[in-house]
């Protein structure tokens, strides 16, 4: 830690010398807490890993045909809403926002309604006003829905006409 070194008391000519003190800081415990930290911190970042979503790209190839019965899109639009609809009917359109009541529910009744829940294939469009915020919850919900065959598309020319 620290010590305090003292002198004897020297006689000189005029009287009585004072004690002159000295100190000396050993510095070995700190050196100890800074290796301790260095330690604590080169261990705690190799525990952290970086948690991401594994995406599947499609192989190159011709593409594969789906049945419109078997498809749903949802269309990502501005202020967390979305519009849905299966097959090619756009006219049969239905809205919802991002809550556990809206298209997580709308998701599971569709893979439900099928025959093979499996068979369900999800085309993601988000619109120009959708945020990225907007696009990773969905496909957050496309993993807690269980759905397994999405695509992340953009809108077709019909789509950005009819939601002008």
């Amino acid at each position: 830690m620290s010590e305090i070194q003292t002198q004897d008391n020297h006689r000189r000519k005029g009287g009585l010398r004072s004690k002159k003190l000295s100190t000396r800081v050993d510095l070995t415990p700190m050196v100890d807490l800074g290796f301790l930290l260095i330690t604590f911190f080169i261990f705690t970042t190799t525990l952290s890993r970086p948690a991401a979503m594994n995406l599947i790209l499609p192989a190159d190839g011709s593409g594969n045909t789906t049945p419109e019965s078997k498809t749903m899109n949802i269309i990502l639009s501005h202020s967390n809403q979305i519009v849905y609809y299966k097959g090619n009917n756009i006219r049969l359109s239905g809205k919802t926002d991002f809550s556990a009541t809206g298209i997580r529910t709308v998701l599971l009744d569709a893979k439900n309604s099928l025959p093979n829940s499996n068979d369900l294939v999800v085309l993601i469009k988000p619109g120009k006003d959708a945020s990225y915020q907007n696009i990773v919850a969905m496909l957050d919900e496309m993993q807690i829905s269980g759905i397994k065959k999405y695509v992340l598309m953009d809108l077709s020319e019909s789509e950005k006409i009819l939601f002008k």
